[in-house]
């Protein structure tokens, strides 16, 4: 080390209080995917930057509908098991933002039927993702959210009371049940899922849902070999693959696939079968 490159003890700079403070003040606003912090507003910006990325520009209603439904998020899942993310950029991204990148999708089938007041079913929503979010975007959707666990049915009740949804309801049932309920069968315009089960069984659990004539998004990650796996399903079960769109989750290197099948038949009555053989037997 050169006389030039030691450090003199008389030389050292003394930081006060008020530096660090003008230092904080001055680093980005802007998380990172995966931080953990946690802000009263933080969902906003990261929203407001991120939606006009998938074509899905949100007004000030919506956000902070987006705001109230991250507080409760947080708020119940400190007594039950909803997610394991709860940062700002998290649950801005990987729900909020991945939940609306349904909505381009949902506006074709609106033209198609020349009508905006479809009939949407989220089954086995959980914390209520993708159809809250949906929801909140396009207040024109009759919304019903289908969950097996009433826990987290009381979470979107009270997620609907808070941020005022109208024409949103829950249903506490297995999938396999309500498939098979009149009231339920064939009465969506639209069935939805984001699930981690595997294509084949998601079909069984939500094409039963679906009218003739609508479709069944499924959103899932990387689908290729899913797809070809699918094909005896998609079919015995009435439908057909229209349309499968591959795209980077805005912000994130995650990929993401939507994909689009459309009913064509009534399923057959005896789908879907009882309460877990789909996933144990998927149709081949």
């Amino acid at each position: 080390m050169t006389e030039d490159n030691k450090i003199h003890p008389e030389k050292r700079i003394r930081i006060r209080k008020s530096d660090i403070a003008k230092l904080k003040a001055e680093l980005p606003k802007k998380t990172v995917l995966g931080e953990s912090k946690t802000t009263e507003d933080g969902i906003a910006p990261i929203l407001e930057e991120s939606a006009p990325q998938i074509c899905v520009p949100l007004n000030a209603e919506a956000v902070w509908a987006f705001k109230e439904y991250a507080k409760l998020l947080r708020k119940w899942n400190e007594v039950m098991n909803l997610t394991n993310i709860t940062d700002d950029n998290g649950i801005a991204m990987r729900h909020f933002i991945d939940s609306l990148t349904l909505v381009p999708f949902i506006e074709n089938e609106q033209t198609k039927q020349n009508r905006k007041e479809l009939s949407i079913i989220d089954v086995g929503t959980g914390a209520g993702f993708p159809g809250i979010p949906v929801k909140v975007q396009m207040g024109e959707l009759k919304l019903t959210l289908l969950d097996s666990l009433q826990k987290r049915i009381g979470f979107l009740d009270e997620v609907i009371k808070t941020i005022g949804l109208k024409d949103a309801r829950t249903i506490h049932s297995r999938a396999e049940d309500a498939g098979h309920n009149k009231t339920h069968r064939e009465k969506y315009d639209i069935a939805t899922a984001r699930a981690v089960a595997a294509l084949p069984v998601l079909c069984e659990y939500c094409l039963p849902f679906v009218k003739v004539g609508g479709i069944f998004l499924a959103m899932k990650g990387h689908v290729d070999e899913e797809l070809d796996e699918s094909k005896a399903a998609i079919a015995k079960l009435g439908g057909s693959v229209e349309k499968v769109e591959k795209f980077v989750l805005p912000g994130t290197d995650m990929d993401r696939a939507v994909v689009v099948i459309r009913k064509l038949r009534p399923t057959p009555l005896t789908y879907p079968r009882q309460a877990g053989k789909p996933s144990k037997d998927p149709i081949k």
